[in-house]
């Protein structure tokens, strides 16, 4: 009876620090959307945004690391740590960051809705879970509904490309590899977070990547004047996007689970939608708002699915 208790307080602590991680994450397409500019008006390129904010961020992720005396990563932790970098380090910032020119913050919010999917399957593949049927169909739905959203409006945009009749926002592309990247990130993040302090796991993934973010900041370095908002949204994404939201979401997903956490994201469109209207001057229209309600509602669903453990074979 103790043991479930403590589970199930385990569980809860960790959906409410997945859900702190998430508000925080929830702000950083808004926040990119400023810095990088439009493409009638660009301000700051996505190079400098993915690796400048990189930068930023390991290097108070090395004082972190010098002031609680982290000790150094076994052995075995270095090459997924070296994943975790390679998804939430380079892959996801730097295809925000490139996408954001090309479409609002509204539409990427809602594009970000096919997260919890990906992040499930890599959790579920990593610590041997298996989702119930239930919890899979509530993810599906969730992302075929942003699938169709993406579509609907995808002729909106001048870099929409056109394919059978419909069509899609190239940066939409970008943005599904950067949900990729990030839901590899998430999932081998989170599994060292079991073993390693969770705040040291995303300290240690960015000073590892130092040595490549550096030189590229300084290259892509901007060489024209810039408006001070772009400088405020970069250093948002650098010290909360970066760093102190992965403090809360790798210690969530360590205490409540991949699987089941992930689907805490699935509020994160709406957030950034009501985030992009007083921060960007964006207008919610009623296809937006429908789809991104029936999106949330899938995760008050999914999470009371069950999740157990695989049995070795």
């Amino acid at each position: 009876m103790n043991t479930q208790r403590t589970t199930t307080r385990q569980i809860s602590q960790g959906l409410w620090l997945g859900l702190l991680g998430i508000v925080i994450f929830s702000v950083t397409l808004p926040m990119t959307r400023m810095a990088v500019g439009t493409a009638d008006a660009p301000q700051m390129s996505g190079f400098f945004i993915a690796m400048g904010r990189a930068v930023v961020a390991a290097a108070l992720s090395g004082a972190f690391l010098l002031l609680t005396r982290a000790p150094l990563p076994r052995r075995s932790d270095w090459l997924p740590l070296t994943i975790t970098a390679g998804g939430v380090v380079f892959g996801f910032p730097l295809f925000t960051s490139i996408a954001m020119r090309y479409v609002d913050a509204m539409h990427a919010s809602v594009i970000v809705g096919i997260l919890p999917l990906a992040t499930a399957a890599v959790g579920a593949l990593l610590h041997r879970q298996r989702p119930s049927l239930g919890f899979w169909l509530c993810a599906a739905l969730g992302s075929a509904l942003v699938a169709v959203f993406a579509v609907m409006h995808g002729g909106a945009s001048t870099t929409a490309v056109a394919a059978g009749g419909v069509s899609v926002h190239g940066a939409d592309l970008l943005l599904v590899a950067a949900m990729l990247c990030a839901a590899v990130g998430y999932g081998y993040g989170g599994r060292l977070s079991q073993r390693m302090q969770a705040e040291h796991v995303i300290c240690w993934a960015l000073v590892m990547a130092l040595p490549l973010t550096l030189p590229l900041a300084a290259y892509h370095w901007p060489t024209v004047p810039l408006q001070s908002n772009a400088w405020w949204g970069f250093a948002y994404v650098a010290v909360f996007s970066m760093w102190l939201g992965f403090f809360a979401w790798y210690r969530g997903l360590a205490l409540g689970g991949t699987v089941r956490v992930s689907q805490v994201q699935l509020v994160q469109p709406f957030l950034s939608m009501l985030v992009a209207v007083p921060l960007l001057g964006e207008k919610l229209d009623a296809v937006t708002v429908g789809f991104g309600v029936a999106v949330i509602a899938t995760v008050f669903i999914g999470k009371k699915m069950p999740v157990s453990q695989r049995v070795p074979t």
